[in-house]
């Protein structure tokens, strides 16, 4: 009788990054060590964000599933303005966090992004792509960024104990 040894150890977690927009939103992945993040996708917003949480929630599940890990933490960008208050688009992610929340039972974070997209298209325009590309892809690579920051500020934190 053959048993299952994988299935008494507990799956591997990983963070997600969100680079969240009206139109398009980035999705960022960190390693199983919660390392390096890595770009996932670019996922189109429906009009209404109560579909667009729904939609995404299911992608990111299915991705989690399919490929047998755990999501353990997500973290949103919140596009602060430079004099640090909220305007429009970071009440829109406080929204969007709070009816994320319906669908995970896992810390879902906001983290500082001001100026990720700027640094996101920087990055792009130095590649060779062309500006129809950089437009799709800078969203993932925002999310990268955020998640990117996030990840390397859990291991200063944890160093510096």
């Amino acid at each position: 009788m053959e048993t299952n040894v994988q299935s008494n150890r507990p799956r591997p977690t990983r963070i997600v990054g969100i680079d969240f927009g009206l139109a398009r939103i980035g999705i960022a992945l960190s390693d199983e060590q919660k390392i390096i993040a890595t770009p996932l996708t670019t996922f189109k917003a429906f009009k209404r964000t109560e579909e667009t949480v729904l939609k995404l929630a299911e992608e990111l599940k299915r991705h989690a599933e399919s490929n047998r890990y755990d999501i353990a933490e997500i973290v949103i960008g919140l596009p602060l303005m430079m004099s640090g208050k909220q305007g429009f688009l970071a009440d829109e992610v406080v929204h969007f966090v709070s009816l994320l929340k319906n669908y995970f039972n896992i810390p879902i974070v906001t983290w500082d992004e001001r100026l990720t997209s700027v640094q996101a298209d920087r990055s792009l325009r130095e590649s060779s792509l062309s500006r129809k590309r950089r437009a799709k892809a800078v969203d993932a690579v925002a999310a990268i960024i955020i998640l990117q920051s996030y990840l390397d500020s859990k291991r200063f934190e944890k160093n510096a104990i």
